[in-house]
């Protein structure tokens, strides 16, 4: 069982991160409720084996336990989670109608735009870029958060953040 000195470094270590968790958690499930639920899970999974991480990153760790219950939320739900996508479909142009500045300014601050096209991303995109942009993460704590290569972190990122471009300067037309 956990002593005084382990609930102390847990709660140094691992609930800091309590915040991000449920970052990642809301934008992985779409629900604050669930969120909320995943979150929780999740906190108790790492409580019941923080004894045994060995590791130098609590924050990945955590996190990667946090994806892991999300994903399975979305997997008993039924819901299917678009973890790959078609590479011939993903990078197609909207309509090639050019916005004043003013409108495109207007598109580009708009959080609820902000929040739809990040929602309209493949999962493995809308994770990568919220694990860069919102949780601070590096490179490498998301290719551990993920369980992919590093290649493939910077490649999810470097196209979320295109077509998050794409949906937000360009006409629109694709966000939901």
């Amino acid at each position: 069982m956990f002593g005084r000195r382990s609930e102390e470094r847990f709660q140094r270590d691992v609930l800091c991160h309590v915040n991000a968790a449920y970052n990642l958690a809301r934008w992985l499930l779409a629900d604050a409720n669930d969120a909320e639920d995943a979150v929780q899970e999740a906190t108790v999974r790492a409580f019941k084996n923080y004894g045994s991480f060995r590791g130098e990153n609590a924050k990945a760790w955590y996190l990667a336990i946090v994806r892991n219950t999300c994903m399975n939320v979305l997997k008993a739900k039924n819901r299917r989670a678009e973890m790959e996508v078609d590479e011939d479909h993903a990078f197609e142009r909207a309509a090639d109608r050019e916005l004043r500045p003013d409108e495109a300014c207007e598109r580009a601050f708009d959080a609820a735009s902000i929040q739809r096209a990040i929602e309209a991303l493949p999962a493995t995109w809308r994770e990568t870029i919220i694990l860069r942009e919102f949780a601070q993460m590096r490179y490498r704590e998301i290719a551990e958060v993920a369980t992919v290569p590093i290649g493939t972190v910077m490649s999810r990122l470097a196209r979320a953040r295109e077509r998050l471009l794409e949906l937000l300067v360009g006409d629109g037309g694709d966000i939901p």
